[in-house]
């Protein structure tokens, strides 16, 4: 252990801890604005100086080791001074109109300006003038960076991609792509990481908030909206709700509330995901030498993406599964459009989701087969449904519960798990072993498959059947996974892979929590959900029985596979 003094406070720590983990071991507060625990800790912006006794120069406190004897002062007038400074030079090259910023009050660097009391620019401000393709799903504005380097950082490290990079020298310094001049040649699979970690608005989504509210204005139009297993675990949050006040019901509510005609289940669809692909694993199964190994689920077009950009061997391997997305757009423009006696044009489909990557995948031409144009007209992530929902003027703690609208309405305890790291694969296995045996197993009997850890690996009876899966989120894990197979070092039947770390829970489309991350606390949620559930098993939603006996006919039939399935070799990129 090392012992030192903070601001009059002893304080002991573990050797090798810096001034910033001792500082906050004794509940003293330091200041940041580039750091990123374990992931970005350069001390770039400093933010974080402290005065050490004895020693002439600040230092920051993110990436110098605690010292035993060491004197730290973390408010002193030297420190006041220098901190303030360099906001004020940060804020020099920053646009400032927070007003129209997505990130106005989330944002790090507005914190940082109210706490340290800067009220104006004593520097000449100058920065850097958009040049972007506002039609990406994903938007960068140079006129918000700070030169932070966490998306670096995160894209590298965590996930393993490395599609940004410092380019240009002295005052022409920025933060663009590596190696190559425009988003279309990078290697970006659109997890959205990078907007989830940016302290400020210089990272976020393309904003359809608009297309939504002009598609409800529109009395021709039926809009429909169907909901992603892991936006009930956060909707809330930017309102200010508890996890007790954010119900499932109360969101439905406000959606209804927004102008939405129906409001409908993606767990639903994540069950359909299920017989689909299921009854895919056990055709495998039974024919193996036709078929690549391992077989990998298709559910997050980031993980797809990756695997056409780094890994194109690979695709043979993929399921060929629509996303539960994709899936319920399908049987809403088909099924569903019979069902109401209309014209499918007339139906907007619109998708809220804990993910970016979703605004590139429904824009795939190759996933839209209801014969009506897009299967999915619009894609919106948690954020900007809580937006929506804020400049409507409804007071969520006050609006009472509602059902979803069926027949799309109805998931299982399977189908919502489907948020989380491992939720896929349990649901698979769990509908798996009764196609296999008849008979259901305990809801629980798979949860060997569970947990945070990025690479997880387990052995999993079916019936008669052993089966070798693995279970893997965050694309650097993927990559290492995928390399291990490539090089036959390991073997699996069934893969599940999720582009962002702790799946969609963590999803790029997530509130913003700066510097905490979420997905674990917001998966449990979702096993809360499941374990409470009437219905743990997607083989028995009795709406997707119903579908198959009136529409589907069975899963894998020749109008299941035009509908629920894809061949994602095709994909545009």
């Amino acid at each position: 252990m090392v012992r030192l003094t903070i601001d009059g406070k002893a304080v002991s720590v573990q050797n090798g801890s810096t001034i910033l983990q001792a500082a906050r071991s004794a509940g003293i507060k330091i200041p940041t604005l580039c750091y990123l625990k374990d992931v970005n800790e350069i001390g770039a912006c400093r933010v974080c100086v402290v005065e050490v006794e004895g020693n002439e120069n600040l230092c920051s406190a993110c990436n110098t080791q605690a010292e035993e004897g060491m004197v730290v002062y973390t408010n002193s007038p030297k420190v006041r001074s220098a901190r303030r400074i360099n906001v004020e030079l940060i804020l020099s090259n920053h646009n400032t109109n927070c007003t129209s910023c997505v990130r106005n009050g989330n944002c790090t660097l507005q914190s940082l300006c109210r706490d340290l009391n800067i009220t104006d620019i004593p520097f000449e401000v100058s920065y850097r003038k958009k040049n972007w393709d506002v039609t990406l799903p994903l938007i960068r504005d140079t006129e918000k960076c700070v030169k932070c380097m966490r998306c670096i950082s995160f894209c590298e490290k965590v996930q393993g991609l490395g599609v940004w990079d410092v380019v240009g020298t002295g005052p022409r310094v920025r933060v663009s792509f590596r190696n190559v001049k425009s988003f279309a040649d990078t290697n970006c699979a659109l997890c959205g990481q990078c907007i989830t970690h940016c302290p400020v608005g210089a990272l976020h989504e393309r904003d359809d908030t608009v297309r939504v509210m002009d598609a409800i204005a529109d009395p021709n139009q039926i809009v429909i909206a169907q909901v992603a297993p892991a936006v009930r675990s956060a909707w809330g949050v930017d309102a200010g709700l508890s996890q007790h006040e954010a119900t499932v019901g109360r969101m439905v509510t406000a959606l209804k509330g927004l102008g939405f005609d129906y409001v409908f289940d993606t767990d639903f669809a994540a069950d359909l995901t299920i017989m689909e692909e299921g009854s895919e694993l056990l055709e495998r199964l039974t024919h193996k030498d036709e078929y690549r190994w391992p077989m990998f689920t298709s559910c997050c077009p980031g993980w797809v993406r990756f695997v056409k950009h780094e890994f194109p061997d690979f695709l043979p391997n993929l399921s060929s599964a629509k996303s539960p997305q994709q899936m319920f757009g399908a049987v809403a423009k088909t099924y569903f459009a019979k069902q109401l006696g209309v014209d499918p044009s007339r139906i907007t489909c619109v998708s809220i989701m804990p993910c970016v990557a979703k605004k590139y995948e429904a824009d795939v031409p190759q996933v839209s087969d209801a014969g009506a144009g897009a299967d999915v007209d619009i894609v919106l992530t948690t954020r900007e449904m809580a937006r929506m929902l804020r400049s409507s003027g409804i007071f969520l703690d006050e609006l009472g519960e509602t059902m979803f609208d069926e027949p799309l309405g109805l998931g299982t305890g399977a189908g919502v798990i489907f948020g989380t790291t491992g939720g896929v694969m349990e649901a698979a296995l769990r509908s798996a072993h009764y196609l296999v045996t008849g008979e259901n197993p305990h809801p629980d009997a798979f949860s060997a498959v569970r947990g945070m850890e990025g690479w997880k690996e387990r052995t999993v009876q079916v019936g008669d059947v052993s089966l070798k899966v693995a279970v893997a989120s965050g694309l650097g894990n993927a990559r290492k996974l995928l390399s291990a197979i490539k090089a036959g070092t390991v073997q699996y039947d069934f893969v599940e892979i999720m582009a962002c770390p702790g799946g969609c829970a963590g999803g790029g489309g997530q509130p913003i929590t700066d510097g905490v991350e979420l997905a674990a606390e917001r998966g449990e949620v979702l096993r809360k959900l499941d374990s409470s559930a009437m219905i743990r098993f997607s083989h028995e939603n009795p709406f997707v029985q119903k579908l198959y006996e009136e529409y589907l006919e069975k899963p894998l039939s020749h109008r299941s596979h035009e509908l629920l399935h894809t061949d994602q070799s095709k994909w545009d990129i």
